[in-house]
């Protein structure tokens, strides 16, 4: 009797409840006409690659670790520790996803997916596979644009990244795992993430939706079926799904397809200005109220800030009548934009506005930077960045000064002594030094003494090592 009479009990709830089911049911039937749209244009890939060596990391690298870009490419690619020496040519077969844009086959996808691959085939929706021609491709941004033959293709539309808020339901289909078009919900958990250290440039859409190995290069999709982002990567110490997911926003996907499709380059404006938050002790020696605005550290000589009279200790607020907050999100809006457009920068500068118009210049690439480095610095075989707040942060340098090492070329003499990425410099030839400019002066005046004495600290010990210099 007690027990009918408990069923009877919990009925009225139920029946209250009906209305919230109702509610859930037009959810799921709401996801499953967006999968049933947008997944004709989810492609599967597969990129080959030779790879002729491979030489394993010493240690935990601090710029990727643990941010996982699934898998599907570079970041399984290491070999175990014990493997010291080069490997035999061996062929490597990454996969991952990607989403065709237009009837006629433009498929947008990951530059880690296949920027190094010789052969990439995509797999359609209707098991078709087809070799696919990579258009271009942008390390920088990660986002890469490839092509098959086709008409009326089915293609997604691109949605208006910026207006998507957090909170706001999203899908995800790719191929985790090899399962093609596997469907997966969850909701826009933050924007504007960046110092992942999976790309130069980085303002990615965090998501909870469920996306793992295989993702890469995949849509983030809205409620009309649209893309708004690039599954890129995740952040997880499992190697799969644990709730944070990346996704490069697709509005800087679509101005990066624009460049590559037209020349197959991507070219970016440039200030020629070295940046930093503000901290709540600057913002106090500043005298502001809040820590809103980005500080400029340095300008470059003859750069298009220094010709336009931007100066060191300026805070700059305002870019192009849009609020200034984060040196991260001020750095992309300026790269979006084309060399030789002309642009409004508002600084404070002794506590008064000024308005300066800047012409931006072109900012030099990755190999013209590299190639930019002093000769010496290029024997020694690794490369440098400055260190920010961020990154002291991140590698437990908080409260010291120096600058952290990016990269380090396998087989090196930095490499021999230790020297891995992520190293902290302190000292050249036991001078100090505060930044890459200062750093790279020291070790220009170090090339005549036939070696170079630095100081370096990692997550254990501050040491000495001393780097000879080959003899010319």
């Amino acid at each position: 009797m007690s027990v009918l009479l408990l069923f009877i009990a919990v009925l009225p709830g139920f029946a209250q409840d009906n209305g919230s089911i109702d509610t859930l049911r037009q959810t799921g039937k709401a996801f499953a006409k967006i999968a049933e749209k947008a997944s004709p244009a989810v492609v599967g890939i597969k990129a080959e690659t030779t790879i002729k060596q491979d030489y394993p990391a010493m240690r935990e690298q601090p710029f990727g670790e643990p941010f996982d870009p699934f898998g599907d490419d570079f970041f399984f690619r290491r070999r175990s520790p014990h493997q010291r020496s080069p490997q035999p040519k061996s062929r490597r077969l990454a996969q991952g996803s990607g989403f065709i844009i237009s009837a006629d086959g433009y498929i947008l996808t990951n530059n880690h997916l296949v920027g190094e691959a010789e052969k990439v085939m995509v797999k359609l929706a209707d098991d078709r596979e087809l070799e696919a021609k990579i258009i271009g491709t942008d390390p920088e941004s990660d986002v890469a644009v490839i092509k098959i033959d086709g008409n009326d293709l089915a293609y997604l539309k691109l949605a208006d990244s910026d207006v998507i808020e957090v909170g706001e339901w999203v899908l995800a289909i790719g191929n985790p795992f090899g399962l093609s078009h596997t469907v997966t919900a969850g909701i826009v958990s933050a924007k504007g993430r960046s110092n992942v250290g999976l790309a130069a440039f980085e303002d990615f859409i965090q998501t909870d939706a469920a996306i793992n190995p295989g993702n890469s290069g995949g849509p983030l999709l809205n409620l009309d079926g649209d893309a708004v982002g690039i599954n890129t990567a995740i952040i997880s110490r499992s190697g799969g799904n644990m709730g944070i997911g990346l996704a490069i926003p697709i509005n800087m996907a679509k101005a990066i397809y624009d460049q590559l499709i037209d020349s197959g380059t991507v070219v970016r404006g440039f200030l020629g200005v070295t940046i930093q938050d503000l901290t709540t002790e600057l913002a106090a020696s500043f005298d502001l109220k809040d820590t809103k605005g980005v500080l400029l550290s340095d300008v470059t000589e003859g750069s298009a800030a220094e010709k336009a009279g931007l100066k060191p200790g300026d805070i700059v607020v305002e870019f192009e009548g849009q609020p200034v907050e984060r040196a991260d999100n001020f750095r992309n809006r300026v790269a979006i934009l084309k060399p030789g457009t002309k642009v409004e920068v508002v600084v404070l500068r002794d506590g008064k506005r000024k308005t300066f118009t800047v012409e931006l210049g072109k900012r030099p690439t990755e190999a013209q930077i590299a190639a930019g480095q002093s000769e010496v610095l290029e024997q020694l075989g690794f490369a440098v960045r400055n260190l920010t707040d961020d990154l002291a942060q991140r590698l437990g340098y908080q409260g010291l000064s120096g600058v952290v090492v990016s990269q380090v070329e396998p087989g090196s003499l930095a490499g021999l002594a230790g020297i891995t990425p992520g190293t902290l410099i302190q000292q050249v030839n036991r001078h100090p030094v505060g930044n890459t400019k200062e750093f790279d002066k020291a070790i220009k005046q170090a090339a005549g003494e036939g070696a170079v004495l630095l100081l370096i600290r990692d997550e254990r010990y501050t040491r000495f090592v001393v780097l000879k210099l080959p003899k010319k």
